[in-house]
C-alpha cells in the first residue's frame, strides 16, 4: 500500500508549490502546472510513463485516498503524497476545494511546431490555433482533439498556456495526452505544414465551403481563430475556408462548439472514427 504523507499545517514548506493556487496561475509555473481531479491525475500517470511529463507530488483529501489507489500505484516510489483534512487543504490552495485530488506536475518534452509536425505519421489529422486567449476554450478544443483522433495540436505565440489549471480541467487531461507545441507564428506554422504535404483549411462563419462537402486528404491541418475577430484575412486569403451551417441570426458559434463539428466531419471523411 502507498504511504502517505499527513499534512497538519497549511503553512508546511513541503507543500509549497500547492499554496495559493489561482494566483499561482497568474503569474505562471515555468513548465510546472497542477492537475486537478481524479481523471486528469490517471492521464497524467498514464504522460508520466510515456515520460512526456512528470508527477513532482499529490496533494490529497483524506478521504479522497482509497479512490485514487490504483493511481498512485503506478507512480515511481520518490513522487511524495500528501495527506491533509478539508479545513488545512482549503488553507492551502486558497479556497474551498471539494474535488481533493491535485498534482503538481512538469513537463518534459518540450518540443516546437517544427518538431511536432515531423514526427506525425504519413496519414494525419492537426489542429492549428490562432490567438485562442479563452482557457475554456483552449481545453475544450485540446478535448475534441483527442476525442475526434486529431494527432498534434498546434497553438501559435498568442495563444494561452494550455496547462493553465483550468484548460487542463476542461479538457479532462487531454492536453497531457495530445502532442502539441506552442509558440511561433501561425503564418510560419501553416507554412511548414503545407510544404510537408497538409491540406490546409481554415474554420471561419464566413468560410466558402460547407464543411459538410469539404473532401479533407490524408493529411489535413484545421486552423481555428479567436471569437470574434477570427482568423486573420491573409489566412483565409491562402488557404481553403470552410464554415459549420447555422441559422440565422447569430453571429457564430462558440470556437469549442465549431471545433468539435468541424472535427467530426474531417475525421468522419477521413475514415478515423
Amino acid at each position: 500500500m502507498r504511504e502517505t504523507i499527513r499534512i497538519e499545517e497549511a503553512g508546511d514548506p513541503r507543500i509549497a508549490a500547492f499554496r495559493d493556487i489561482r494566483e499561482r496561475d497568474l503569474t505562471g509555473r515555468q513548465d510546472r502546472f497542477i492537475a486537478e481531479g481524479t481523471v486528469v491525475l490517471r492521464v497524467l500517470a498514464e504522460a508520466h510513463a510515456h515520460v512526456r511529463f512528470a508527477v513532482e507530488a499529490v496533494l490529497l483529501l483524506s478521504n479522497r485516498v482509497n479512490g485514487v489507489r490504483d493511481i498512485l500505484a503506478r507512480l515511481p516510489d520518490g513522487v511524495p503524497v500528501y495527506v491533509a483534512e478539508q479545513a488545512v487543504m482549503n488553507g492551502i490552495v486558497g479556497f474551498d476545494m471539494h474535488r481533493g485530488v491535485l498534482a503538481l506536475g512538469r513537463r518534459v518534452e518540450k518540443a516546437g511546431a517544427e518538431a511536432v509536425i515531423a514526427g506525425l505519421p504519413q496519414a494525419a489529422l492537426a489542429v492549428v490555433c490562432c490567438g485562442i486567449s479563452n482557457h475554456d476554450n483552449i481545453g475544450a478544443i485540446f478535448r475534441n482533439a483527442a476525442a475526434l483522433g486529431a494527432d498534434a495540436v498546434l497553438l501559435d505565440e498568442t495563444c494561452c498556456d494550455p496547462l493553465y489549471r483550468k484548460a487542463l480541467r476542461v479538457s479532462v487531461g487531454a492536453v497531457l495526452a495530445v502532442p502539441y507545441s506552442r509558440g511561433g507564428r501561425a503564418e510560419d506554422i501553416l507554412a511548414t505544414l503545407a510544404a510537408t504535404g497538409f491540406g490546409i483549411m481554415a474554420l471561419s462563419p464566413s468560410g466558402m465551403i460547407d464543411i459538410r462537402a469539404a473532401k479533407p486528404g490524408a493529411r489535413t491541418a484545421l486552423v481555428l481563430g479567436t471569437e470574434g475577430e477570427g482568423l486573420p484575412a491573409e489566412i483565409l486569403a491562402r488557404f481553403d475556408s470552410v464554415r459549420v451551417p447555422q441559422a440565422p441570426g447569430l453571429d457564430s458559434l462558440n470556437v469549442g462548439t465549431a471545433t468539435g463539428i468541424a472535427l467530426y466531419q474531417i475525421a468522419s471523411a477521413m475514415g478515423r472514427i
